[in-house]
């Protein structure tokens, strides 16, 4: 295949008027390993003029996320003055480019139709599914977003009165507590769990690796990155969700596509539910341990090594921000954001899949 691609195509681009560039010739690898045709088929119109073709659109969007390119606009620019990078795409030579709005319009179908996510998705259990993967190191990164975040109204709007503060009386029965999201989460399936995640943008706080809480408005982004430095599955959320919250899906999702032997994860996810759902799942949980105001457990001395693993997860969290997209979004709404971030994602997979076979 590598052959294949090295020798044919790229030599009968170079030796055309086009020249290819290192960043164009890693473009036409990626699409190769893209089973992109089969998933969008060409659908002639019977009447009417004859509509471009989504397939060719999907690879501008594709080499938008390699190239680091930040707006639609300035994709249709480029695409306008480098001819090499408008024949990989698929466009004719003298072709005349869609206007912004259709490439509009068609990353809306994509992101409705969750392309990005079902072609990483093919990708993954395509080329890992026979894999035993040894670690999934699991992680959410902050993703700020170009829109105004809704209001919460803290305000108490339960029909109960507020509660006595102290212990009650003898005759009053205490009220009962309110499950867990994660106790909820063990009773439902997959498509119940990724229906009941917030998805609206509103204002979010973490801290971050010094300790200082930082806010920011716009999402959260959960994946799940196996040990060699692939994102096996990803969801997005409010960025008010807590992390521990998408745990439980990420782990149904993962276990539909890939097998691994350890799950490993933060102090934001120590629960003693999570790590009983790890060992339900015949995995090994790694969850650092949160002393919530008492005494910390740490690891013995081979699990702590074995635990450094998961910085794989943050390394992938800053490529997807630095280099295939993950800071410039200027798309609004949950399901576009999330289109935007996949497109990164699948890059970032692949890149990092044909550094593994070098």
């Amino acid at each position: 295949r590598w052959e294949l691609v090295q020798q044919e195509l790229i030599c009968e681009l170079n030796t055309d008027i086009l020249t290819t560039t290192p960043p164009l010739e890693k473009l036409i690898h990626v699409l190769d390993w893209i089973d992109l045709d089969q998933i969008i088929p060409y659908q002639k119109p019977i009447l009417g003029r004859p509509s471009y073709d989504a397939c060719v659109i999907a690879r501008a969007f594709i080499a938008k996320a390699l190239l680091g390119i930040e707006q639609t606009t300035d994709l249709i620019e480029r695409l306008h003055h480098d001819r090499t990078l408008k024949r990989i795409c698929g466009f004719k030579t003298f072709q005349v480019l869609p206007s912004p709005a259709t490439f509009s319009r068609r990353f809306a179908d994509f992101a409705e139709s969750e392309l990005a996510k079902t072609l990483h998705e093919n990708f993954i259990i395509k080329h890992l599914n026979d894999q035993l993967i040894e670690h999934i190191c699991r992680d959410a990164t902050a993703i700020h977003a170009r829109e105004k975040p809704i209001k919460v109204d803290n305000r108490q709007t339960s029909e109960q009165p507020k509660r006595k503060r102290g212990r009650p009386k003898k005759d009053v029965p205490r009220p009962e507590k309110e499950e867990s999201v994660i106790s909820q989460q063990r009773k439902q399936n997959l498509n119940t769990m990724l229906a009941a995640i917030p998805q609206q943008c509103n204002k979010g706080t973490k801290c971050n690796a010094q300790g200082y809480k930082t806010s920011w408005n716009g999402y959260k982004l959960h994946i799940d990155t196996a040990d060699c430095g692939i994102p096996i599955s990803a969801l997005l959320s409010s960025a008010s969700v807590h992390d521990s919250q998408l745990a439980i899906p990420l782990s149904f999702i993962r276990q539909q596509r890939v097998t691994n032997l350890y799950d490993v994860m933060d102090a934001a996810y120590c629960s003693q539910e999570l790590r009983q759902h790890c060992a339900n799942l015949n995995h090994i949980p790694l969850i650092d341990h949160n002393p919530r105001n008492g005494e910390k457990i740490e690891f013995c001395p081979v699990t702590a090594i074995r635990y450094n693993i998961r910085s794989v997860a943050e390394r992938s969290n800053a490529r997807l921000k630095d280099e295939f997209g993950g800071r410039t979004i200027w798309v609004k709404g949950a399901k576009k954001v999330y289109s935007h971030l996949m497109f990164g994602i699948l890059v970032l997979s692949i890149d990092q899949f044909m550094r593994l076979r070098e």
